[in-house]
């Protein structure tokens, strides 16, 4: 976007995308971005401001400058910045609008939650000299792309499932970390749905009478490089999971890039491993 979009059809245009000059109107002051038309007129007229500075090349100084110029507004360069800080809950609304629009139709009106964590080494000798961590959980939502929650704690603690608070009627998305099936209906239990990745190893994989699954066989049988079938999965305490196995074969440039992936990782760990003796790599293919 250019400041020569925002004074041509291409904005009237974007303005008919938002919902029209009248909704922008009424959120505007909703979210308290627009509340009095004094210097400027209206909140498509502020919205217009606003992406000129955001989207466009220009500082505050240079934007003020150019809505002066073309007739938008005589705003100075203090003025639009305090109209940034006040416009941020309504551009965040706006652009939940346009994402939402655009979600598939069983995930719209529903919170959809990214859970992960990450870890920061604690400072000092004695700390780095132990490994010590500090470990942050935290749940990202989507799609006002926003952290809801976050939890500190030492590396005495792991990454799990339901450590978040559930929201009833979320989905809850995680890696491959958070295959953890007590921890997973748990968090079924509380009104969510899960969707995680899944290794064939990373958990006890049953049919609908408990028997072990061939879990190698059933993806070499899938001729359509496609599976969607039920599946359940064996719990340390109660009975087995039911849930959904979606699983899609790479395409092979993928797939490729994969196994050198996981060949560099394992060459790396077992280059930690033995630093002093090299000749005890591997020099075979790893799949």
């Amino acid at each position: 976007m250019t400041h020569e979009s925002l004074l041509n059809q291409d904005w009237e245009y974007l303005v008919k995308r938002l919902g029209g000059a009248a909704f922008l109107e009424r959120s505007a002051r909703e979210t308290g971005a627009f509340l009095q038309a004094r210097v400027i007129k209206s909140a498509v007229v502020l919205l217009r401001l606003l992406l000129a500075y955001c989207v466009g090349d220009h500082g505050l100084r240079l934007t003020a400058a150019w809505a002066t110029s073309m007739g938008l507004v005589n705003i100075s360069a203090p003025a639009l910045l305090y109209r940034l800080r006040q416009s941020g809950d309504w551009l965040s609304f706006l652009v939940d609008q346009m994402l939402c629009a655009a979600a598939p139709k069983a995930s719209r009106g529903r919170l959809i939650r990214i859970i992960d964590g990450t870890s920061v080494p604690k400072a000092g000798k004695t700390a780095k000299k132990q490994s010590n961590l500090w470990r942050v959980h935290s749940a990202f939502d989507l799609p006002s792309e926003r952290f809801s929650y976050f939890e500190l704690t030492d590396e005495k603690e792991g990454e799990t499932l339901d450590r978040i608070p559930v929201i009833k009627g979320e989905i809850r998305l995680g890696d491959r970390a958070y295959l953890q099936p007590d921890r997973i209906a748990r968090v079924l239990k509380a009104g969510a749905d899960v969707l995680v990745r899944g290794k064939w190893k990373g958990a006890r994989w049953r049919d609908k009478n408990g028997q072990p699954i061939d879990f190698l066989a059933m993806l070499r049988a899938a001729k359509s490089g496609r599976i969607d079938r039920p599946i359940f999965v064996e719990r340390k305490a109660g009975a087995n999971l039911a849930l959904r196995l979606v699983a899609i074969r790479k395409p092979e440039k993928a797939a490729a890039q994969a196994r050198r992936t996981r060949l560099d990782g394992m060459l790396s760990e077992k280059a930690i491993r033995f630093p002093k003796e090299p000749s005890m790599l591997p020099t075979g293919s790893f799949c």
